[in-house]
């Protein structure tokens, strides 16, 4: 097993619950109002550490926040245990569940990144009085990721196609499988990380941990990035069955925005995101609707069959729709970063934070 990188103050335990062996990060004092961290793909709970350390620290005559970061499924150093992808982001969500009672925990404040803002949005459903707040960065469209147009996250096809698991770059997965640490490619996970997790020419001090941390990936079939059927349908593959791609599929989240809008009580929303973002945004790199307009992909059939997902405009209007049935948010824009925000304006996003939660 690779050495688990941790940084002076932070504790790496394992936690095992009924459903997995969870890998988990930890600071902060054991009475301390509790702040579970939820990663996204390709990454782990490492790129929280600095964050969590920040956020444990007394100030203003109180004590810190007790800070809690687990590696999800398939992730890091967690048990590696296969990803249900039909049950959508409730794989993670019951994970966290059962993660939280082995800890004690009757409610925190949920922070979540990118694909994790699925996992929020489902336990936030799931469990709403166990929230006292959620703060979502870069989050997933609640209508999933690729496959689907307008703000109303309506489908391109009735299967789905340009969504789940046969959309990942290939090269990129190899590279991950290789455990690869260079820079000679752009499709190597050093330079998709420096490219797209952050704006150049941001480069991340802990950049080996991080890349370390990406790398425990589970990848295969059944694993990252998922597997997948072909399609009649552009660009001619549509989801599987199995794997976390597969679970931010719009096919498997077809309840995902209207049990959110259910949630009673519902906690207060703080969105955060950068306004250089490529991955989540409304011309994301990673949208094959995106890459087709702009000529990367071959056949693509056009703005009124697939046009490019737009994920913020998504985000933004489900929110509204959060704040209307009860519920409010918050949006801050990060000016000057891209998909990390928390770590490339880590001082900002604290003073947000901490504002947000009074």
């Amino acid at each position: 097993m690779t050495q688990i990188p941790v940084l002076p103050g932070i504790t790496s335990s394992f936690v095992d619950t009924p459903r997995l062996r969870q890998h988990v990060l930890s600071c902060g004092p054991d009475d301390g109002t509790p702040i579970v961290f939820i990663h996204g793909n390709f990454s782990a709970a490492t790129y929280w550490e600095e964050l969590m350390l920040a956020l444990a620290a007394p100030s203003a005559g109180s004590g810190g926040f007790r800070c809690i970061a687990p590696d999800l499924r398939g992730y890091g150093w967690s048990e590696d245990k296969l990803i249900d992808a039909t049950r959508g982001y409730r794989d993670w969500s019951d994970d966290l569940d059962a993660l939280l009672i082995a800890l004690g925990i009757r409610r925190t404040h949920l922070v979540a990144w990118s694909a994790g803002g699925g996992v929020a949005y489902r336990f936030i459903a799931d469990h709403p009085a166990r929230v006292i707040t959620a703060t979502l960065q870069a989050p997933v469209s609640p209508y999933g990721f690729g496959g689907t147009k307008g703000i109303e996250g309506t489908p391109c096809y009735d299967d789905f196609a340009g969504s789940g698991g046969g959309v990942v770059n290939p090269q990129f997965v190899a590279r991950i499988v290789a455990a690869d640490r260079s820079a000679d490619d752009p499709n190597s996970p050093r330079n998709v990380i420096n490219a797209f997790y952050y704006k150049p020419p941001f480069r991340a001090g802990r950049e080996e941990d991080f890349l370390t941390a990406a790398l425990q990936e589970k990848t295969g079939p059944e694993r990252y990035p998922g597997d997948f059927v072909p399609s009649p349908n552009w660009p001619n593959v549509a989801p599987g069955l199995l794997g976390p791609v597969n679970c931010w599929s719009p096919k498997y989240l077809c309840n995902e925005v209207p049990d959110l809008l259910a949630a009673d009580p519902k906690p207060p929303v703080l969105w955060v995101h950068g306004d250089n973002d490529m991955i989540v945004g409304d011309l994301s790199m990673f949208d094959f609707a995106a890459l087709g307009k702009l000529g990367f992909v071959p056949g693509w059939p056009g703005d009124e069959v697939y046009p490019p997902q737009p994920m913020v405009s998504q985000t933004r209007a489900v929110l509204d729709r959060y704040a209307t049935a009860g519920g409010s948010y918050r949006e801050i824009v990060f000016a000057g970063c891209a998909h990390a925000p928390h770590i490339e304006k880590p001082t900002e996003w604290v003073d947000a934070f901490k504002a947000f939660v009074g």
